[in-house]
């Protein structure tokens, strides 16, 4: 991955603001050191509340990105919070973290990003607020900046720009990533990658979605499933193919003619 890249995109990035709403006052010392402990995505502890009610009086004066959130607690509890803050033109995201796992249903019902059970693990953390900052950073882009997609390898979390990817394609319950120098899983749904990506993205195929920038050219490419089927070359000499369904738009995006 292009170091350099990521690096200004990251000093272009603010913080993470995250709020911690827990009854407990251990259990909100244990979540405030493990943000501070973030190395990825850089986080800051902007407040503390012990209910919802204190929660929601917190978010009338203040800003942030993420509520790391409780389910049981006196009087609001965590589920009708969240309910209240979807309600909001521009809610922050939720991160549940509670004892009791039989309320995930409803979480994400509630569109919650995450749904930690205690005790939270580190890289457990670091994960659900990558995907917060992932999320956000449609939003907080500005021309110069480079849509980023989080991986893991072998016990690292690596951030690799939207403009070294060469292709993303779903295979089975994972997507693969495919980059020049190599490839990793995604366990985000290819539908949700291809917003995220917008324009700089086309889809090929039902499972597969290719850089524009990296397509050489549409071609005839036969196959057991297509005998007289197309396919998109790249540039790094693999071929994908292109699917009846999608062929007039590909043909149209990249300006080819049949051949």
């Amino acid at each position: 991955m292009t170091g350099t890249t990521a690096q200004a995109n990251e000093q272009r990035a603010p913080p993470l603001a995250v709020l911690i709403v827990d009854d407990e006052l251990f259990a909100r010392t244990r979540l405030r050191s493990l943000v501070q402990g973030c190395a990825e995505p850089r986080c800051a502890v902007a407040g503390e509340a012990a209910d919802g009610a204190s929660a929601l009086q917190w978010l009338r004066d203040n800003p942030c990105d993420v509520v790391l959130l409780d389910v049981a607690m006196p009087g609001l509890d965590g589920l009708h919070l969240a309910d209240e803050l979807q309600h909001r033109p521009q809610p922050p995201a939720v991160v549940f973290v509670t004892a009791h796992g039989e309320h995930a249903l409803r979480a994400f019902e509630l569109e919650a990003t995450d749904y930690l059970t205690k005790p939270v693990r580190r890289e457990r953390l670091q994960a659900a607020l990558m995907r917060v900052a992932q999320r956000l950073q449609p939003r907080a882009a500005n021309g110069d900046a480079v849509p980023m997609l989080v991986v893991s390898d072998r016990g690292r979390v690596l951030r690799i720009p939207a403009t070294e990817v060469l292709y993303l394609k779903a295979e089975l319950k994972y997507v693969t990533l495919r980059t020049a120098d190599g490839e990793w899983v995604l366990d985000e749904p290819l539908g949700d990658l291809e917003q995220r990506l917008g324009g700089g993205f086309l889809r090929v195929h039902r499972n597969a979605l290719v850089a524009r920038r990296a397509v050489r050219a549409l071609q005839r490419h036969a196959s057991q499933e297509e005998p007289l089927g197309w396919a998109v070359l790249l540039t790094n000499g693999e071929q994908l193919s292109v699917s009846r369904r999608q062929l007039t738009a590909v043909r149209e995006a990249l300006g080819s003619a049949d051949g």
